[in-house]
């Protein structure tokens, strides 16, 4: 059985881009199985990109193929990759959507400054590997320099899909491009300061402090001018603001029946601060 492909993009469901992308795959192999993570990426944020393909990737099954399309430098000189890992590969633009995937496996020594605030070339560790999509062969022709999801990344993840190995596209590469990715820190006065790295459909804001950044005991979390007393079990466990652990283990604020971000008027990249209450 052919193992599936999904996508993630920011093209949104208005235009047929995303169902352009499909059409292709299908043409390739009618019998593939194509599952949409979401394509409300907000537009060209590559970051937000690397972090909800980083929180969803993992639940599906092994070998997957999962292409990821956060594009705002389609055509340029940037590179399109192959990253094969022992779970899962990945078909994506060479600049940074994989950041947060190659974090969570610890690709590179090095590191990557926190501090940073342009993207980073990073050396792979052994046993994971990449591939530059360098092949004309298996793209579609002519290729449009402003649709790279249909000509080149789609048509690749099919083939990879029937069994064609990543090697057959291109040159295999060692170093990829990634962004600087901020962790939750602990400041002078001892608070966890993190930030919003998503706003999902609800209005859910969910930040980049895990729930093993916590300090014991009761917390208070701090957004904008806004506290909120302790850390609930789930969403509807108090009214108005709140503040839990969400299902993939990071810091959410939520406001019960109600859309948190509007209300707060909360952006992607606004600071949140969690505080030990004494």
């Amino acid at each position: 059985m052919a193992p599936p492909i999904t996508l993630l993009t920011d093209f949104g469901t208005r235009d047929a881009y995303a169902a352009v992308m499909k059409g292709v795959i299908l043409c390739s192999n009618p019998k593939a199985v194509i599952v949409d993570i979401t394509h409300s990426i907000e537009p060209h944020n590559v970051q937000h990109g690397a972090f909800i393909l980083a929180t969803s990737y993992s639940y599906f099954p092994k070998n997957t193929i999962h292409v990821a399309v956060v594009d705002p430098g389609v055509g340029s000189e940037r590179r399109g990759i192959i990253l094969k890992t022992p779970e899962a590969l990945f078909v994506a633009p060479d600049n940074g959507v994989l950041s947060y995937v190659i974090d969570q496996l610890s690709l590179n020594e090095d590191g990557v400054s926190e501090d940073g605030t342009e993207p980073a070339v990073v050396r792979l560790r052994r046993g994971i590997e990449a591939v530059s999509i360098t092949d004309p062969r298996f793209w579609r022709n002519p290729v449009s320099p402003t649709f790279h999801g249909r000509d080149v990344f789609a048509p690749v993840a099919a083939g990879l899909s029937l069994g064609l190995s990543p090697y057959e596209f291109g040159e295999k590469t060692d170093v990829l491009t990634v962004l600087p990715i901020r962790k939750a820190f602990i400041d002078l006065s001892g608070d966890i300061v993190g930030r919003v790295v998503h706003i999902d459909h609800f209005g859910n804001i969910i930040t980049d402090i895990r729930s093993s950044n916590l300090p014991p005991g009761p917390v208070n979390v701090y957004i904008g001018s806004t506290c909120i007393d302790g850390i609930s079990r789930y969403y509807q466990e108090t009214d108005g603001l709140t503040a839990l652990i969400g299902s993939n283990g990071y810091l959410e604020i939520s406001l019960r029946d109600h859309n948190a971000a509007e209300y707060l008027e909360a952006f992607i990249g606004d600071e949140v601060r969690a505080s030990q209450t004494l």
